[in-house]
């Protein structure tokens, strides 16, 4: 008898354990491929997919979506302009070991109403949290000022993004995001990775990857400037001075 109850207590519990399972995500991106051209003046990635239960079926559970795109990371080295009698010069300075070339995130609400401040830096969920590492000793404060510098200068330059609130969710299936990339996007291998997160806890996440790289004449160029880097040098000298010089002498025939 005891059997038979310990049997039909399991068929009664374990659809409630099935439903109460962390969901999955199956992300895709629009182009998993950006070609640099000429006359390329910025796209725009769509990134999306479905949020489901381990056996295929809606997630029963409401859901935070975060998508995290970021591009190859860099050493940089940061140098802070003062003015002296009236000449600006490089003063304190910093280096970066893990600078992201490029970061932008997009989430469904306000970062900060979908995870506390340990989960975000675990996770690098916004731009206040992102780990770049300085080399050497620094002093916290001096770091923070540098990183802020940082942020803002890409950001700037639309290479550091935070779009809260953008991301889609239908039906608690299928989301989306759309992340512009600006015309001097840097190359390389970037990941795309999205987080299903609930009660403030990451339940799931998946990545991809999109390849950002030069074609035609931009890229012949590139890598002859990389494999022949005085050869390079030597060239755009020497087309400087021409440029120059066909300039003057048509300037003197005005």
């Amino acid at each position: 008898m005891s059997r038979r109850l310990a049997a039909l207590l399991a068929l009664l519990v374990l659809p409630f354990l099935a439903g109460a399972r962390d969901p999955i995500l199956v992300p895709e991106v629009s182009q998993h491929e950006v070609a640099l051209q000429q006359g390329f003046t910025g796209t725009e990635l769509l990134l999306f997919g479905a949020i489901l239960t381990p056996e295929g079926s809606r997630a029963a559970k409401d859901y935070d979506i975060v998508v995290v795109l970021k591009g190859p990371t860099q050493s940089i080295v940061l140098r802070e302009k003062q003015k002296v009698a009236g000449i600006w010069i490089n003063a304190a300075s910093t280096e970066l070991r893990s600078a992201p070339s490029y970061y932008a995130i997009a989430t469904t609400r306000p970062i900060s109403e979908i995870v506390d401040d340990k989960t975000a830096a675990i996770y690098e969920l916004g731009l206040k949290w992102l780990q770049l590492s300085p080399i050497g000793a620094i002093d916290p404060k001096e770091q923070a000022r540098f990183a802020e510098g940082l942020v803002d200068l890409n950001r700037r330059n639309g290479l550091y993004r935070q779009e809260e609130g953008s991301v889609k969710v239908s039906e608690q299936v299928l989301y989306q995001a759309r992340i512009g990339l600006p015309s001097r996007v840097p190359t390389g291998t970037y990941t795309a990775e999205t987080f299903a997160i609930s009660k403030g806890r990451v339940v799931a996440s998946a990545s991809s990857q999109v390849e950002v790289r030069k074609l035609g004449i931009e890229r012949a160029i590139a890598h002859f400037s990389n494999d022949y880097g005085f050869a390079y040098g030597l060239l755009a000298v020497f087309v400087s001075v021409a440029m120059g010089w066909l300039a003057g002498r048509l300037f003197a025939l005005v």
